[in-house]
């Protein structure tokens, strides 16, 4: 039998595991040679990566599927400092239910060795051990499906399959009243409403953050309405306008992250309602229309926004964000354009880089955009809104620096509280710290250490109440009176190697091979899609902007030595069977931010793997 596969294969041999300690194995070691005999999927990861948290989600189907034949392992590939430290991992493996093993490899030898460009990426090698399949991004689990199904058949037929239970081992469950909790708010009567994440519900506690009142949810993960309600990981939590509320007939708006849901809730009784979102991840142009017609992607916060009249969405899957009008019941777009980054200006032309925290001062909305480690606001500007930064640089910037604005630095901050002197309390969340930003000074100070991640906090009586996730629980690090505390900390950069090219001419070729079964679908025009752009955007001469082909020749500047090359590529491939009448289809879509270093020497051919092989002609 000759597969589809077997045709396109190259025969390249997968590396031996290398990396610090492995994860989810009962501590034993797992080797590549003792898993001959099983298809393997490498899970390249970082758990600051929105869009790796969506594969592992993704994953977890074909896992179950194939349990016999399948063993995922999550490579985790460090991006920032923090996610280096073993005991950072092992809570967020706990956090996300990661269900596989993980090898641990601070030092990106194993993301070296297979030459990863972008988080996530997943790699298949077949049981006798080569790499048969790579795909970048993510909504790839229809593909790999076609494909593990085709090597259990070949294998089985030559032999080489063996079937048998995994090397996972599962952790010993941890009990708590919060764990992982992600956001909090403060309710009219003077309690608190914490969003349990791991737990999969809300919890409301008395004005001591300690004693419960009642929790909403039944603790499972799902997406039941009503007074018996499930969530999945949820998160920001808005307190809607009493007149808003009166209309629409719940309290508040929960963003149900995982489930890519709002969700209304009824405090009287605790009851939900999914009022916006389909259940499925966004992946096409459709960002607009009636609310539970219009597709998210993980909402992290929400909050009611006076200015623009509505609930606004950090929708961090995207970068984007979206405004929810519980009145008229739609959803739109309200600012970004999908490519992740920082740029400031015009609310529809601006970059953002997985907003995870909102917080409202008047007529300005505070944004903490996470992946840019930055600070940024949005306010009114003539008959639109702007966007600004006030702390942070880029994608690969970040660090615990204090003093001016402009060198001061983040480490992925999650959430914000303004405080009542008009400052912006950060929860700085990989540097374990509460900072705070004045707008009056536009400095940077520290106002508590020793936070376990912070990830959102909110201001009762006026005092500070912080969410300390990876503590589990609520607390009250800052002092009565303390301002700030100058911390002689220092800028940072990703440690993740750049990718040296050649000056001037450079050959940009995304592989995009559509998976067995299926073919590029041109009825309705182009199938594939190419957006480049850069930081600095003098890094390129000529190439930037929009267009179908999925080759492009860039010119480099020749005085620039660093920089980013931005890519957002897509295609869009159907069933490849003339006889079924309505063909399902796919889009595929990734981004990247590639880290150049530009030499004389280097080469003049950049490949970038969306899905399949790269097999350039000798």
């Amino acid at each position: 039998m000759t597969t589809q596969l077997q045709k396109r294969r190259a025969r390249v041999r997968a590396p031996e595991f290398a990396g610090r300690r492995w994860l989810n194995t009962g501590e034993e070691p797992v080797t590549l040679a003792g898993l001959r005999g099983k298809v393997v999927l490498l899970d390249f990861w970082t758990f600051c990566c929105i869009n790796c948290l969506h594969v592992i989600d993704e994953l977890r189907g074909l896992e179950e599927e194939f349990a016999d034949e399948l063993v995922t392992i999550g490579v985790h590939s460090p991006k920032f400092e923090h996610e280096a430290d073993p005991e950072a991992l092992a809570a967020a493996v706990e956090r996300y239910a990661v269900h596989h093993p993980v090898l641990d490899d601070p030092e990106l030898t194993m993301w070296r060795q297979h030459a990863v460009k972008a988080w996530p990426t997943l790699v298949l090698i077949d049981p006798e051990g080569y790499v048969v399949h790579v795909a970048a991004g993510e909504g790839h689990v229809d593909a790999l499906r076609s494909l593990v199904g085709e090597l259990v058949a070949e294998h089985e037929e030559k032999g080489t399959l063996h079937r048998g239970d995994g090397p996972y081992v599962p952790p010993e469950p941890v009990a708590s009243t919060l764990r992982f909790p992600g956001k909090v708010a403060a309710l009219h009567g003077g309690t608190l409403l914490v969003s349990d994440s791991a737990h999969h519900s809300l919890v409301e506690f008395a004005g001591d953050g300690e004693t419960v009142l009642r929790r909403i949810g039944t603790g499972e993960r799902g997406r039941d309405d009503g007074h018996a309600p499930t969530f999945a990981e949820p998160g920001g939590i808005a307190v809607l306008p009493g007149h808003v509320a009166a209309k629409v007939g719940y309290d508040l708006v929960v963003a149900d992250t995982v489930n890519h849901l709002l969700r209304g809730v009824r405090l009287a009784d605790g009851s939900v309602t999914t009022v916006a979102g389909t259940g499925e991840q966004w992946r096409d142009e459709t960002d607009e229309g009636t609310a539970r017609d219009v597709a998210l992607t993980s909402p992290w916060d929400v909050a009611w926004w006076e200015p623009a009249g509505a609930v606004v969405i950090a929708m961090a899957g995207n970068h984007t964000l979206g405004l929810f009008d519980p009145v008229a019941g739609t959803v739109r777009r309200f600012a970004g354009t999908t490519v992740e980054g920082l740029r400031d200006g015009e609310v529809t032309e601006a970059h953002f880089a997985q907003t995870s925290g909102l917080a409202v001062d008047g007529k300005r909305l505070w944004l903490a955009d996470s992946e840019t480690s930055a600070l940024r606001w949005v306010e009114p500007d003539g008959d639109s809104f702007a966007v600004h930064t006030a702390v942070g640089e880029g994608l690969f910037d970040f660090g615990h620096a204090d003093g001016a604005a402009e060198t001061a630095r983040l480490q992925h901050p999650l959430g914000l509280a303004v405080l009542t002197d008009g400052s912006v309390a950060v929860c700085d969340t990989y540097n374990d710290a509460i900072r705070r930003y004045d707008p009056a000074t536009n400095e940077v100070g520290t106002l508590a250490a020793d936070v376990a991640e912070p990830s959102d906090a909110t201001v009762v009586d006026g005092e500070l109440v912080v969410v300390a996730s990876a503590a589990h629980r609520l607390e009250r690090p800052v002092p009565p009176g303390v301002t700030a505390t100058l911390v002689e900390g220092a800028s940072q950069q990703v440690t993740r190697p750049a990718t040296e090219v050649a000056r001037g001419e450079l050959d940009l070729e995304v592989v995009f091979t559509p998976p067995p079964g299926r073919k590029l679908d041109e009825r309705y025009g182009p199938s594939t899609r190419l957006e480049v752009t850069a930081s600095p955007e003098s890094l390129l001469v000529d190439g930037a902007g929009v267009g179908s082909d999925l080759t492009r020749r860039l010119v480099l500047a020749d005085d620039v030595e660093h920089g980013v090359l931005h890519v957002v590529a897509q295609g869009a491939s159907c069933d490849d069977d003339p006889a079924i009448e309505h063909p399902t289809c796919l889009l595929t879509r990734q981004d990247w931010g590639v880290p150049l270093r530009l030499t004389d020497s280097g080469p003049t051919r950049l490949p970038l793997v969306m899905g399949g092989m790269d097999t350039p002609d000798e």
